[in-house]
């Protein structure tokens, strides 16, 4: 096998996370109860109806290959090759939902005509990499409780199961070069598969591709591009299997991936994501704690509106309870308003917010407000008229103080 553990620490954390907020466990059992078939029925009709199945005595030699790359992977469970009339460069896995059936691995009729024999193992593999990853139970899972185009899960879930999607592909990529160990068909392959092009007929070198990907990796880390899609940016993705396949020591290849990472963490490219997150996070603990006590429902707020610029707010709170959050506040709001001024009303609204997410509101907290209102330049009045608009909008006394 590889000299490194193919497998992603964060990608398996993330899993474990997605599958408990699911409560996969439960969903699953009922799943198996509430069908009365499986998608390996739709899958192998398809496939058998409408593609050439990899049989060694039709198709001996990329039999073989699939095969081989399965041996490689010391893969033992049975998998079915196919191939579609495609014109699309593209490759999927389908892995058995049933047991005793045997996973799917297709291949569209246009790679062969661009790919190598090494660029097909590294495609085939990666396949592979996808069903010994277990990738499809949890995909499924999501799809069942968030059914595409119908309902939409908490923006910190859609995050996360984004990342993991992505550093799902990176290990996959680790299996394709396990199989392959052809860094270069690796690389090829990549770059073939975005631009559709025979690099060998155009004389491309490895050191021009390889060249160039340091040069777009650079706009991505340099805090300009942004990686949201399903599949990492194919810089990230380069970059990734290049330090799977060269790094000397377990340290050098975490390192370089934490770089990788961070770029995958980006929610967005704004200059002031950063100063913003920090303004949520201290304001909320300072509001919070203007009346002694930080309730469940105050953390909830803070980490509900960090969630829209954090994968992970509740760690970013975290970390922030650990800093001098005085200081870190005034700053970020010098910073904010320095850049743009127009957010004053922005920051007030969201300060009084704080005030009314735990239905109570103290005067020590309506003390904080108008000093934070007077300190970015409101008068009292026009402090006095946004809180009492927001209460009009948005108070609900608590049962408790009721009953």
């Amino acid at each position: 096998m590889a000299k490194f553990n193919p497998a992603i620490p964060l990608e398996r954390e993330l899993g474990k996370q997605i599958y408990q907020a699911l409560q996969g466990s439960v969903v699953e059992t009922i799943l198996k109860t509430a069908q009365d078939g499986t998608s390996d029925d739709y899958w192998r009709s398809h496939m058998e109806g409408h593609c050439m199945k990899v049989d060694k005595d039709i198709l001996p030699e990329f039999h073989a290959l699939c095969q081989e790359v399965k041996d490689k992977l010391e893969f033992k469970e049975e998998v079915d090759f196919y191939v579609t009339g495609d014109s699309s460069l593209n490759a999927f896995s389908v892995a058995a939902e049933a047991e005793g059936q045997p996973h799917i691995v297709n291949v569209n009729s246009a790679m062969f005509d661009l790919m190598s024999q090494d660029e097909l193992r590294f495609v085939i593999s990666h396949e592979l990499g996808h069903i010994i990853n277990k990738d499809s139970a949890l995909k499924r899972l999501i799809y069942f409780v968030f059914p595409p185009d119908a309902v939409n899960p908490p923006i910190t879930l859609q995050y996360k199961i984004r990342l993991h999607d992505q550093l799902a592909e990176l290990v996959a990529d680790r299996y394709g070069y396990i199989a392959n160990r052809n860094l270069n068909a690796c690389v090829t392959a990549f770059f073939k598969m975005a631009s559709g092009l025979d690099l060998g007929k155009m004389n491309v070198s490895i050191d021009a591709l390889l060249a160039d990907n340091r040069k777009r990796l650079d706009y991505f880390l340099n805090d300009k591009g942004l990686s949201l899609y399903g599949h990492p940016v194919n810089p990230i993705r380069v970059q990734a299997i290049n330090l799977f396949a060269t790094a000397r020591k377990k340290k050098e290849l975490e390192e370089g991936m934490d770089e990788l990472i961070s770029i995958l963490l980006k929610v967005g490219n704004s200059p002031m994501d950063e100063d913003l997150s920090v303004f949520i996070a201290t304001a909320g603990l300072i509001v919070a704690d203007a009346d002694g006590k930080i309730t469940d429902k105050e953390v909830e707020h803070i980490i509900q509106n960090l969630a829209n610029l954090q994968i992970f707010p509740k760690q970013f709170l975290d970390v922030m309870l650990k800093a001098d959050i005085s200081q870190l506040f005034d700053q970020s709001v010098k910073n904010l308003l320095a850049v743009n001024p127009g957010l004053r009303e922005t920051l007030l609204e969201y300060m009084i917010g704080l005030v009314l997410s735990d239905q109570e509101i103290t005067s020590d907290e309506v003390n904080l407000i108008f000093a934070f209102g007077s300190g970015i330049g409101f008068s009292e009045k026009e402090v006095s008229l946004k809180f009492a608009a927001m209460i009009q909008q948005h108070y609900t006394p608590s049962l408790d103080s009721i009953c």
